[in-house]
């Protein structure tokens, strides 16, 4: 990246959040200013591609761990991938599909999300993790009823099974 001092107008902004699903981000990419010529070239290309992986990871299959009867057929053959700390369990999950998406993985089986309070004085809030098992499978294979959709026209959500009671 260039080191040339630009003025504001001929600044381009980057949000500290840009990149805040990766794990990694590289170090020309950790600026929060560019010039347009840097901007357009490199990072531009760069914010698009992480964009589009965040939408591949809300097309993800989610088989939670009550679901183990669903996916007892799928192989669990790569290493647990883990989320330490997020600020609510639909952060949890989509970055669990984000890395899952990320390796080339279109089902996330096995996922476990638990929440921990944290208390700071009279202030208590919840912390949440999760850990999922990536995998590959035939998207024909599936269903559509088992595909998990992330965000809705009016918002982020998820739908979970509802276990019906008896009264």
């Amino acid at each position: 990246m260039c080191a040339e001092a630009v003025c504001k107008k001929c600044t381009e902004f980057l949000a500290e959040d840009a990149f805040s699903f990766s794990p990694y981000v590289a170090p020309e990419f950790s600026h929060s200013t560019y010039c347009r010529l840097c901007y357009d070239a490199k990072v531009a290309p760069e914010i698009e591609a992480y964009n589009d992986m965040k939408k591949q990871a809300r097309e993800i299959f989610v088989f939670f761990k009550t679901e183990s009867k669903e996916s007892r057929l799928i192989k669990r053959l790569e290493d647990p991938i883990v989320v330490p700390q997020c600020e609510d369990r639909e952060e949890t999950l989509l970055r669990l599909a984000f890395l899952a998406a990320r390796a080339n993985h279109n089902v996330i089986v096995d996922v476990d999300i638990v929440s921990k309070k944290v208390r700071m004085g009279s202030y208590q809030t919840l912390t949440w993790s999760g850990t999922a098992i990536p995998s590959w499978v035939n998207p024909d294979k599936l269903d559509g009823k088992n595909k998990w959709s992330f965000i809705r026209s009016d918002g982020p959500a998820y739908r979970l099974p509802v276990k019906k009671s008896k009264l």
